[in-house]
């Protein structure tokens, strides 16, 4: 866990290659450790007594209709930090070795001091610009009544769109910087002798453990930007809020870990755990425009049949059933596929 950073030290008995292959999971315990933090300060702020609208956020935050789709975002940003974060410090044992990890001092300490700071300016600085924007077409604001209703929606749609954008760029940049001031290495000794892969047996769970987490941090993302565009409304019911914002992700987590697991066997000899981030992707986006695609085709096929007097209401309710089989089916698929493809040179 992150409480021990300072045992990576060189002059610690316990710098030792067993030690250093535990840095990829403090990595990410670090980055969770530091949002978490954020989080629960900008809550404390907003909801203790002593601030000016305490009582009025803390009923706005007591509707299921909001704390859920908040703490979702909340988990996409923890999962994605944690999921980049391990890859960075997995990359670096695979590349360098263990030995040579071993040496650097104080690895986790560095990288939570460098990832806090760039989370504080994002907290202090960048958000509150980006919330400015947004005033600007909140009534009351310079661009308010430019645009219709919908139009007005639209741009906030847009707006949000931005927003999540820019925090996704500055979540990636910030572990990145984050990792490379922790992992590099200045004044070390080169090691006589590599130490062996005590990793290497399960290479392809972590394979799949990568792939799962970052399918479902983009599937989480999109889900929140989509939202921008949807009518979410806060008198919404617990258990179907429950079931889209949780149920949902934990079932891609399963497909996505599945399709991964496919497409790794019989297993890599490294887990390279980059080339797992960009299958993932890839996979996404491809599952995206399929999709798209098909359900365009769906109305359109739809359409016609109204034009002709049919009732459209039960097909609809059939493309809607047909698209998630179809989406869930895809998902595992093309991860399968995908993976297989990324990794061809790298089995066993």
């Amino acid at each position: 866990m992150a409480a021990h950073p300072s045992s990576f030290s060189p002059s610690s008995s316990s710098a030792s290659p067993e030690r250093a292959w535990r840095l990829p999971r403090h990595f990410a315990w670090i980055a969770v450790a530091v949002d978490a933090l954020l989080f629960v300060a900008g809550m404390a702020v907003q909801l203790l007594p002593a601030s000016p609208h305490g009582e009025q956020m803390r009923g706005v935050y007591a509707q299921p209709g909001v704390w859920i789709p908040m703490l979702s975002r909340v988990a996409t940003v923890w999962l994605l930090a944690a999921t980049l974060a391990w890859c960075h410090a997995r990359h670096a044992l695979e590349r360098r070795g263990a030995a040579r990890i071993a040496q650097l001092r104080a690895p986790g300490l560095r990288f939570g001091a460098v990832y806090l700071a760039v989370m504080l300016l994002n907290v202090v600085v960048l958000s509150p610009l980006l919330y400015q924007v947004q005033l600007l077409f909140m009534p009351g604001g310079s661009l308010y009544g430019s645009f219709d209703m919908h139009g007005m929606q639209s741009v906030l749609a847009l707006s949000r769109l931005m927003h999540a954008v820019v925090q996704a760029i500055v979540i990636v940049a910030g572990v990145w910087l984050a990792a490379w001031f922790a992992l590099r290495e200045r004044g070390l000794s080169s090691p006589a002798t590599e130490a062996p892969d005590h990793a290497a047996g399960s290479t392809r769970s972590a394979v799949a453990l990568v792939v799962a987490a970052m399918f479902a941090a983009l599937q989480m993302w999109l889900g929140n930007v989509l939202s921008g565009w949807v009518d979410t409304s806060r008198d919404t019911d617990l258990l179907p809020l429950l079931l889209a914002w949780v149920g949902a992700p934990l079932l891609v987590v399963a497909l996505a870990f599945w399709g991964g697991w496919l497409g790794a066997a019989p297993g890599p000899a490294q887990v390279r755990p980059f080339r797992a981030v960009g299958a993932t992707v890839s996979a996404f986006v491809l599952l995206q425009v399929a999709c798209v695609a098909l359900a365009a085709g769906g109305l359109l096929w739809i359409a016609s049949a109204s034009q002709m007097g049919r009732s459209s209401d039960s097909r609809l309710l059939m493309l809607g059933l047909a698209m998630v089989a179809i989406y869930l089916v895809l998902l595992v698929v093309l991860v399968r596929t995908v993976v297989r493809a990324f990794y061809r040179r790298l089995y066993l």
